[in-house]
């Protein structure tokens, strides 16, 4: 019984993850192929918020991890997703979309992790909170470069989804949280 709740715990903490989904989906919101299709206000607030949970835990990650790889890693994601957040602010204003200011619940309780981690759990916690908010935003990005309505909004989510399929590739080799050794260099 044991097993049973930490197994559920595991996967709740995993699925963590505001909707976008079309009103008759009733799949679980976060994860790999869970987007369907996915409204220009709905998309803007999950990327927004996305992009600046990215920032804002790597910016934790730079000043706290003892790990060369993931001090390159973070400022790494600094770099793309501070670059991505003024494209999409741009891309929304033109659009007439609202940019949110604040991270959404789920990305404030992943951050929030992040900033509770410390010693040896810290980079396995960053590992692990990269790769679940990665695997929303891959998921995001492709019903986005497939459903949305503006055009600029449609190019900014086909422009951007390489790069965050690119990152989502290079946790996954870390989500177990050895963390530490980066071979191909990438990011």
């Amino acid at each position: 019984m044991r097993h049973l709740f930490r197994l559920s715990a595991c996967a709740c903490a995993l699925g963590l993850g505001v909707t976008a989904l079309s009103a008759d989906d009733t799949d679980p919101p976060a994860g790999k192929g869970k987007f369907k299709t996915v409204t220009d206000a709905e998309f803007v607030k999950m990327a927004a918020s996305g992009g600046m949970f990215e920032v804002k835990s790597s910016e934790v990650a730079k000043d706290q991890s003892r790990s060369a790889d993931v001090k390159k890693f973070a400022e790494q994601m600094i770099t793309d997703h501070t670059k991505a957040n003024k494209e999409l602010m741009a891309a929304a204003k033109k659009a007439g979309v609202e940019v949110p200011t604040k991270l959404t619940d789920e990305h404030a309780k992943l951050l929030d992790k992040v900033k509770g981690a410390r010693g040896s759990d810290f980079d396995k916690t960053y590992w692990m909170t990269q790769k679940t908010s990665h695997e929303e935003a891959v998921a995001l990005f492709e019903a986005a470069s497939k459903s949305l309505k503006n055009e600029e909004l449609k190019a900014f989510a086909t422009k951007t989804l390489p790069v965050v399929k690119e990152h989502y590739d290079h946790l996954k080799q870390h989500a177990g949280g050895a963390g530490s050794t980066n071979k191909r260099g990438d990011r």
